[in-house]
């Protein structure tokens, strides 16, 4: 029997992190000192880190981000978080910023109550938030109350108050921050010395931002159809948390901290706002039990996992029965007990379908046809993945997550050029997903398609922002001997545009 990997691995995450931001930052210099307050907005503070800048500093931790096994790769659970702040984002389109941010929320494995905006729009929830949010606002709040850091430029006029030759201690404090209780020795390895001490104090979003945070979070939480007293609750709880943890808090606490004042300038927000419902998406609830197993992958997880949902089918809520159900039949499919995973699966789709106030939820979510997919290309059905692939596209057109199990299946089939030719036209219409260059260069690799395995390799670091190992990867493929006359073409435009740009990025490091 293979052993699995312990589930939770926040240390090497958060040194994944910090070791991208060392080398972000590494050639800049400067003998500025670190601001007592957040400054104001001005020009002053943006020639030190423009949006630009912001966006690509967080691009290069959110390579190290996705490398890391605790990043919850998983195409249904992005797609909900995406959908749900871009809808968020939809009543608050100036958050995005004159750069026209293209917020990115993703989930990493890890048990705290914790949720942290990266520099540039990228959003991460810990797993364990996501399972402690009680009802689809109060995830929403956390959401709309990130949104605000970003959109008020809060991390980046923080590090805009100092150089970016500060960004080593800077980054190694908000890692600590986010890495602390889950793993109390990776916190104190991240800060270490009098002056960790001093900036983890400085680090701390001010009462001011944090104000400015909930004013925004709670303007996009109303505006989008939410409950405000989603926000009012889930913080009300983690007041109480404060009190149980005293200096042992969780780092959402630590590093977002939760006043009196706070709560009570929420609160009269909710004075003259008229009680809006807002009933939980099913989405929301098939995305917590997703979640819940894919949280722990070990055995014992499992367990834990299933003695939950069937406890949760006991509930009086029929969606809560339906995502406990999802949930039993997703463990299934995790445990390779393919057989018992369609037969759950099949017998939630009837249930679905024979109600006439649930029949609807099968049109607004991708997740059911997803792990059919995943248990059919499992089953050795490749052609009935093909198809059940084809289909969910056509109800789904902009999922991409169907779109890379689309890709899976086809090549379960054998039918590496079918997926080629589609992923070379997702290519055109997607020119920033690096996950499709990726895909491409796989499905190159298994045709024996040296050239053009490496040229999209390549693209795939140029998208990330990592152009040294782009051009790398342009070399080889100008030494594959399949290299003819179309790949070489592509390959010497592809090298003088990056290579000018890489030239440019080194003058900038010197500049600054």
């Amino acid at each position: 029997m293979k052993l699995k990997r312990p589930s939770f691995r926040p240390k090497t995450l958060y040194a994944a992190i910090l070791a991208a931001v060392c080398l972000f930052s590494v050639s800049s210099s400067s003998n500025t000192s670190f601001a007592q307050n957040l400054p104001t907005l001005g020009d002053t503070e943006r020639e030190d880190l423009s949006p630009s800048l912001e966006r690509k500093l967080g691009e290069q931790i959110m390579q190290s981000v996705r490398r890391d096994p605790d990043y919850m790769d998983d195409g249904p659970v992005a797609e909900y978080l995406n959908k749900l702040g871009n809808l968020m984002l939809e009543t608050r389109p100036d958050a995005r910023g004159e750069t026209m941010f293209d917020f990115q929320f993703f989930v990493v494995r890890d048990p705290v109550l914790n949720a942290f905006a990266l520099p540039g729009g990228f959003i991460g929830f810990h797993s364990g938030l996501i399972l402690a949010s009680q009802t689809e606002s109060e995830l929403a709040s956390v959401m709309g109350h990130e949104i605000g850091h970003v959109a008020q430029r809060h991390i980046a006029r923080m590090i805009g108050s100092q150089r970016l030759d500060y960004l080593i201690p800077l980054a190694s404090v908000i890692l600590a921050a986010l890495a602390a209780k889950s793993s109390p020795d990776a916190a104190m390895a991240l800060v270490v010395g009098g002056q960790g001490v001093a900036l983890q104090r400085q680090l701390t979003f001010s009462r001011e931002a944090e104000r400015e945070a909930d004013r925004i979070g709670f303007q996009i939480l109303r505006d989008a159809g939410f409950d405000t007293g989603g926000m009012v609750s889930f913080f009300g709880r983690l007041q109480v948390a404060t009190r149980n943890y005293n200096d042992n808090a969780p780092p959402f606490l630590r590093s977002h901290p939760l006043t009196s004042e706070r709560m009570a300038d929420i609160q009269s927000r909710m004075v003259d706002q008229r009680y809006k419902q807002h009933l939980d998406s099913l989405e929301f609830l098939l995305t917590k039990a997703r979640v819940r197993v894919l949280q722990n992958d070990t055995t014992q997880g499992y367990i834990d996992a299933a003695t939950f949902f069937d406890t949760q089918l006991k509930a009086d809520q029929k969606d809560e029965k339906l995502a406990a159900q999802y949930g039993l039949a997703f463990i299934a499919y995790k445990q390779k007990e393919f057989s018992k995973a369609a037969s759950l699966l099949a017998s939630l789709i009837k249930q679905i379908e024979q109600s006439l106030t649930q029949k609807t939820a099968l049109n607004k979510t991708s997740m059911f046809v997803s792990l059919d997919i995943d248990i059919k290309i499992a089953n050795k059905q490749a052609d009935a993945a093909v198809k059940a692939a084809e289909a969910a596209m056509q109800q789904f057109p902009l999922s991409r997550g169907l779109a890379y199990q689309y890709v899976d299946a086809l090549l379960a089939a054998d039918k590496e050029e079918d997926a080629a030719r589609f992923l070379r036209d997702q290519a055109q219409l997607y020119r920033q997903d690096i996950k499709v260059q990726n895909l491409l260069g796989k499905v190159y690799a298994e045709q024996g398609k040296q050239a053009l395995q490496h040229i999209a390799l390549a693209e795939g670091y140029a998208l990330e922002g990592s152009l040294a190992p782009a051009l790398q990867q342009l070399d080889i493929a100008r030494r594959s001997p399949d290299a003819q006359y179309y790949e070489q073409s592509v390959i010497d435009a592809r090298e003088r545009e990056w290579q000018e740009k890489h030239k440019q990025e080194l003058k900038d490091e010197k500049k600054r």
